[in-house]
């Protein structure tokens, strides 16, 4: 329901935002913008979803490896103890629990294409046990928030965009990326614990919660002894080590339980096929209403009113020029990126709002994209707090990078 009106909002604003430019200030050009846009995005909407298509054959199909050859199983046997608490709907050593691990490790370590599918694999498995099937269960919204707080261990995209504008030191990001995301994830878990009633003082949560911590920690300190040339080769070589593990782990997971590997390959693409077809009418929803926003100019008018607002009551505005990025990041990814990429090429890389923006770029995730594909690929409609608990995790990592940028650059 809260998208529901979101959406609205963003058509309603554009539409009197053009018109109070077409009519006061003689801008005649914005309705052409605004409708030149619809098509553009919703053109956009459909290759993202037709670029996905093979991504989510091949890693739907590497999933029904794992769950046919047990390793899924297996993963779930280990999870349960800390999931069951987290996640208490879902009975104890059910295989999604293997799902949620997967998309959780591959979003740690920025595997992007392979979060996605292993994501919506996990999603579909939460709405088999779901009693209302248009309405989003507590396990559905506990795991989006996971995903929109954007927990991500190696952001290797950000460094690899500063070193390609000439940073000094494109890997001096990287410790602020971790404790802004590690503060948005916990806050996002928090949150949503208090609307679901989760009992976070259990022993087994704190002790997972604290594990997690601890190893962000341990991850940290191991990065923080290596040279910028080293750290990028270990972080980029370390995340496609693992993946390319995964994918071999469960295809001798298959050839151990001896089925027919290839045709549960085969299965499983086809479902990925169909998820990816599944999930355009929601991706066309979402980003053509984003993009009428931006082309009414709403999104200069809310940057300039911020930075009148903070200028009045004698805050520094350095940081606001980098608004746009965190404004955008909840709501599109390609966005926000093109926004990150604009400051850095405008403010230069090394400076404070060139490294503010990668943290804002690797704070968080886009919250309304992943709404849009994880539920509209199992047909959720009503959302419920899913989109409040994403939204404020992502308002904490946006604070909390703001912070941290003043605290390591400023």
């Amino acid at each position: 329901m809260a998208l529901n009106y979101i959406w609205i909002a963003f058509f309603l604003i554009a539409f009197l935002i053009g018109i109070v430019k077409m009519v006061f200030l003689g801008d005649v050009n914005v309705f052409p913008d605004m409708m030149n846009s619809t098509f553009s995005s919703a053109k956009t909407a459909f290759e993202i979803s037709i670029g996905l298509t093979g991504v989510l054959a091949f890693w739907l199909g590497i999933m029904k490896i794992g769950e046919r050859g047990g390793l899924i199983n297996t993963f779930s046997r280990w999870l349960s103890p800390f999931f069951s608490k987290l996640f208490p709907d879902i009975p104890k050593n059910h295989p999604v629990y293997g799902n949620l691990f997967m998309n959780m490790a591959a979003n740690m370590l920025g595997l992007d294409n392979a979060a996605t599918p292993l994501g919506l694999k996990a999603m579909q498995g939460l709405q088999e046990l779901n009693p209302q099937k248009d309405t989003a269960s507590n396990p559905m919204i506990m795991f989006l928030v996971l995903n929109t707080s954007g927990l991500m261990l190696i952001p290797v995209s950000v460094m690899v965009y500063r070193a390609q504008l000439g940073a000094a030191q494109p890997t001096d990001v990287f410790i602020p990326i971790l404790l802004a995301t590690c503060f948005a994830t916990l806050v996002g878990i928090v949150v949503t614990a208090l609307v679901q009633k989760i009992n976070l003082l259990n022993r087994t949560l704190l002790l997972g919660l604290g594990g997690i911590v601890a190893f962000v920690g341990l991850v940290v300190w191991g990065f923080s002894q290596m040279d910028r040339e080293t750290m990028g080769v270990v972080a980029t070589t370390s995340a496609n080590v693992l993946l390319f593990t995964i994918i071999v782990g469960f295809l001798l997971s298959g050839i151990r339980k001896r089925i027919n590997v290839y045709d549960a390959f085969v299965e499983g693409a086809k479902e990925g096929f169909q998820t990816a077809v599944r999930i355009i009418p929601y991706l066309v929803a979402i980003l053509v209403s984003i993009g009428v926003f931006r082309a009414s100019g709403a999104m200069d008018w809310l940057v300039e009113g911020v930075r009148a607002a903070v200028a009045m009551v004698g805050m520094p505005t350095d940081w606001v020029d980098s608004l746009p990025t965190a404004l955008m990041k909840p709501l599109s990814g390609s966005g926000s990126r093109g926004m990150m990429i604009d400051a850095m090429t405008t403010h230069g890389a090394d400076s404070f709002v060139g490294h503010l923006v990668c943290l804002l770029q690797g704070s968080t995730d886009t919250t309304f994209y992943i709404l849009a594909v994880y539920f509209g690929s199992v047909n959720i409609s009503k959302t419920r707090h899913a989109v409040p608990c994403g939204l404020i995790a992502d308002v904490s990592g946006s604070i909390a990078a703001i912070l941290l940028c003043y605290m390591f650059f400023g």
